[in-house]
């Protein structure tokens, strides 16, 4: 079975959903609702989720698959190697998401997020072979995985497994030529070996939200009724081979704006492409840090620090010169503890950070500027 390529170029990510009374709440499942009735109504399909992301399997049944026909949308979930202790728990990965989401198949099944420090275990799992007799059984309609490395490694994984039929990447134009991320050589790997590509992390984790003031300036005057994270999508949508750019949601608000350019989506045109070239230019010499807030670094800190809040304060300064309002949005993320200058380099956040970011440094760098 063939993709289908009128997949909507407006993918729905799942892992920042709405919620109740701030970020560590319950999902709000009301306006979970509201968001995928919007996005269905606007003939957009794509539902991107995950086993290792919180309750949003279960929640993704209560408020799309309890509620719409199974054919009226595509849905893709991850099975996480890094949380399996065994390959017989890698494998009861895939059964929990069938039971959490009850999907009765998947459309889309991903091996998650393989870096160089544990694609290997996806081999000796025989992860690959089981997720093709889940495909024969007509459980999983198409195979592929989550990449974060270098295009080295991509051109291995995709010599290796000419069985994955599209591949996930993390694709934004501030980090098009970020060695630390390699946007462009991903990109370039999986486009030389004809393989369909998912963009994650297009606004960079709410990042190119609130791009530089002086990138802010530039997209304004060219088009004022625009939003800033509508370059960014557009950007990433209007790349050759791209199946699909999933936008992690978080209200209504977000979902609007969202479909309001993406419904009838149209590319970036010559103009608009020289803009986001002289952004590039522009950000080239940024300071901020390339933190996309997914969170995986949490889990474990002994210091329970909150590393994406204190990385997001440090970014009000350093991309875009609001000091007061980066020092009190530090406070706010240490108020109950895990201060920056807290961390013992126990080296575990970075061990799990997909953008393999130098946080003990980066952490030393946030105490010396915010903690007056």
């Amino acid at each position: 079975m063939s993709i289908n390529l009128n997949i909507k170029k407006l993918g729905f990510g799942l892992m920042r959903l709405p919620k109740i009374g701030g970020k560590e709440g319950p999902t709000d499942i009301p306006q979970f609702e509201k968001m995928v009735d919007l996005f269905l109504e606007a003939g957009c399909t794509y539902f991107d989720t995950a086993y290792v992301y919180g309750s949003s399997e279960e929640d993704t049944k209560k408020a799309l698959i309890k509620r719409h026909s199974r054919e009226s949308f595509t849905l893709a979930t991850k099975l996480n190697v890094n949380m399996a202790g065994s390959e017989e728990a890698a494998k009861r990965q895939f059964y929990q998401s069938l039971d959490r989401t009850g999907a009765e198949y998947f459309d889309f099944y991903l091996l998650h997020a393989l870096m160089a420090n544990n694609y290997k275990k996806y081999d000796d799992y025989h992860l690959w072979d089981f997720a093709l007799e889940q495909k024969a059984k007509g459980l999983i309609r198409h195979l592929g995985f989550s990449y974060h490395a270098d295009p080295v490694l991509l051109d291995k994984i995709l010599t290796d497994h000419p069985e994955a039929e599209f591949v996930q990447l993390q694709i934004n134009y501030a980090d098009w030529d970020n060695p630390s991320v390699c946007s462009r050589g991903n990109y370039e790997v999986a486009r030389r070996h004809n393989k369909l590509i998912v963009i994650m992390e297009p606004v960079k984790g709410g990042g190119l939200a609130n791009p530089p003031e002086e990138v802010q300036k530039l997209f304004r005057e060219y088009s004022p009724e625009a939003s800033l994270p509508s370059w960014a999508i557009r950007f990433a949508a209007s790349l050759d081979g791209v199946l699909t750019v999933l936008s992690g949601m978080s209200n209504l608000e977000q979902m609007r704006d969202n479909l309001s350019f993406m419904k009838n989506f149209a590319p970036l045109n010559d103009e608009e492409q020289e803009l986001i070239r002289s952004a590039q230019r522009s950000m080239g010499n940024s300071s901020t840090i390339p933190c996309t807030a997914c969170r995986y670094c949490v889990n474990g800190c002994p210091k329970r620090i909150n590393i994406p809040e204190i990385f997001a304060a440090a970014n009000r300064h350093l991309g875009n010169g609001q000091t007061r309002q980066a020092i009190e949005n530090y406070q706010k993320a240490t108020q109950n503890g895990g201060l920056a200058s807290s961390c013992v380099k126990c080296g575990q956040c970075e061990r799990a950070c997909p953008q393999h970011l130098p946080i003990t440094k980066h952490l030393k760098e946030c105490a010396k500027l915010l903690e007056k």
